[in-house]
């Protein structure tokens, strides 16, 4: 796996699809790694090179000291799109990847385009994490291992359809996460650039096409945030996914990419 490095943090990086054609460049969420983009990148892969690279901290990448910011985040994936030789991309994140998103949009000049997926503005008018979500990720029973961990903090963010039908690809994510989660310490780190984003009163400066998409029933970045994105960016889409979880990309991977390979065909 190739790496960029950016003040001295070492990042993991992986492209796939036609070497000729645009590239859609993704940006992981808080603690995931870049196997959430797997349904994503397989819908685009006949017709967009796809990028996936490892957030600091996570995965292949280092872990240095923290706490972390967006804006060093974005910056790391600038080294990531400059090492790679992308001249533009389209920049799609979701959760803190969104934040991190957001963030390079507004400080970098590389992006065509912007797809945001369950994520918030920050800021005062930002709608929180629902208090019961964020008592069941902080209270782990103390006997629990690493993968009932796992589980128990990642179950606010699917359906309870999801998690009972699909107990498969849970499982799989559990592996998944068990080989590329990042370290507690790394997790706070992570956490704290999500805790410390507030680009509200920029938004109205990116001038690019973007597309928004939230779960209407996300109960980890509640959909009100995708109203305030949609209200504060000026060429913005919003797309509801009825019912959607905060993983809306995976349980209901074919709606969202629908929708995605709509917008990025017609930019």
């Amino acid at each position: 796996m190739p790496t960029a490095t950016h003040d001295g943090v070492t990042l993991a990086y992986e492209r796939s699809g036609p070497a000729d054609a645009e590239t859609v460049a993704f940006v992981e969420g808080l603690s995931y790694g870049t196997w959430m983009w797997r349904w994503q990148r397989e819908a685009l892969s006949e017709s967009y090179e796809t990028l996936v690279w490892d957030n600091r901290g996570t995965g292949d990448s280092d872990e240095p000291a923290g706490p972390y910011t967006t804006e060093q985040m974005a910056g790391d994936f600038e080294a990531v799109l400059d090492d790679a030789g992308v001249e533009t991309a389209h920049v799609v994140g979701a959760s803190l990847g969104g934040m991190i998103a957001q963030q390079y949009v507004l400080d970098y000049d590389r992006a065509d385009s912007l797809t945001l997926i369950a994520t918030t503005p920050g800021g005062e008018a930002a709608v929180p994490i629902p208090a019961d979500t964020q008592q069941r990720m902080l209270n782990v029973p103390e006997e629990y291992d690493e993968a009932a961990t796992i589980r128990h903090k990642m179950r606010p963010a699917v359906t309870d359809e999801f998690w009972e039908e699909r107990s498969d690809v849970v499982d799989r994510i559990v592996e998944w996460r068990l080989e590329t989660d990042p370290s507690e310490e790394a997790y706070e780190w992570q956490s704290a650039a999500a805790v410390g984003f507030d680009e509200s009163d920029r938004l109205g400066e990116i001038d690019l096409p973007t597309l928004i998409v939230h779960g209407t029933a996300d109960e980890v970045i509640p959909f009100e945030n995708a109203t305030l994105l949609d209200e504060a960016i000026p060429h913005s889409r919003l797309v509801a996914v009825d019912g959607g979880s905060h993983l809306c990309f995976i349980e209901q991977a074919d709606t969202v990419n629908e929708h995605l390979r709509s917008f990025l065909d017609d930019v």
